[in-house]
């Protein structure tokens, strides 16, 4: 199998780049590549290889810098991946899309389904809804993969990294705890998406995928340095305060519990998602 990955230098891009070759010739694309801002540019660069399957990777992942760059945002999240759906139609082969629980409002106080009526809050939110929509449009052979909160030892601009970055710089920190979801670790979706690419039939439709457990920010913030001290990692951290969403203003709204159901995918592959605190154990053993 030839898999076409796009945002090879994104967390889950790295990620997946370590883990798929054991199944698959990956032939990846970063942003140089393949802006996904640019459509005749996806267009060329798919015209360029003989693949049997799209894996997009890559998106515009700003939260908060999305509700100034609405064009930009739209662009890659919102056109792009309808264009690799057609390319992919055209090929006759299907596309694997990277999805994200900001479709909900977290409005719930139990796990979102699949089948959940989505509402965004965000820029970025929207942006991924119009993502998914367009590649349902463009084709069939489709999967959909949502998940929350992604985190990796690659990536310096993730919660895990900002946290050990400021544990180590400071003495007390503020964390929200007023929204909750799950934690995920790359290397764990990662082999999660693996394991989707190999299921026979290939599956279609949209499906959820996180580290099981839920966690607040703040919540999440007290493990990490729980387990990075463990770990000897150094830090100055003594104090971790809980403060509320209304303390911490930003730009883009988030969903408050944006908790996603992952029964529909425990069912297809028979096996329940790690623990999002063995996860975080593994990444910080992996530094």
């Amino acid at each position: 199998m030839r898999i076409l990955l796009t945002g090879v230098t994104g967390q889950l891009g790295r990620e997946l780049q370590r883990i798929l070759p054991e199944i698959a010739e990956v032939i990846g694309y970063s942003r140089q590549e393949m802006d996904l801002a640019q459509p005749e540019q996806i267009q060329r660069a798919i015209a360029r290889v003989q693949l049997d399957l799209i894996l997009n990777a890559g998106a515009y992942t700003a939260v908060d810098r999305a509700e100034t760059e609405l064009d930009l945002v739209r662009a890659i999240n919102g056109i792009a991946p309808q264009i690799l759906a057609e390319e992919a139609q055209k090929r006759e082969v299907a596309l694997f899309h990277i999805s994200t629980d900001y479709v909900f409002d977290g409005r719930k106080n139990t796990p979102y389904t699949e089948e959940d009526e989505t509402n965004p809050l965000s820029a970025y939110g929207a942006s991924k809804w119009v993502g998914e929509e367009g590649i349902r449009q463009a084709t069939a052979n489709h999967l959909i993969l949502r998940t929350a909160w992604v985190y990796g030892a690659g990536e310096t601009g993730n919660f895990v990294k900002t946290m050990l970055r400021l544990g180590a710089e400071r003495e007390e920190i503020r964390v929200v705890s007023d929204q909750i979801g799950s934690p995920t670790w790359t290397g764990d979706l990662a082999r999660a998406i693996a394991q989707l690419l190999t299921h026979t039939p290939f599956p279609t439709g949209t499906y959820h995928y996180t580290n099981s457990g839920v966690a607040s920010w703040y919540d999440f913030a007290v493990a990490i340095f729980e387990e990075a001290s463990n770990l000897n990692f150094p830090l100055k951290v003594k104090n971790v305060i809980p403060i509320t969403t209304a303390d911490y203003p930003t730009p883009a709204r988030r969903p408050a519990y944006s908790v996603l159901s992952t029964q529909k995918i425990t069912a297809l592959l028979s096996t329940q998602p790690p623990h999002w605190r063995e996860g975080l154990r593994q990444m910080l053993r992996s530094m």
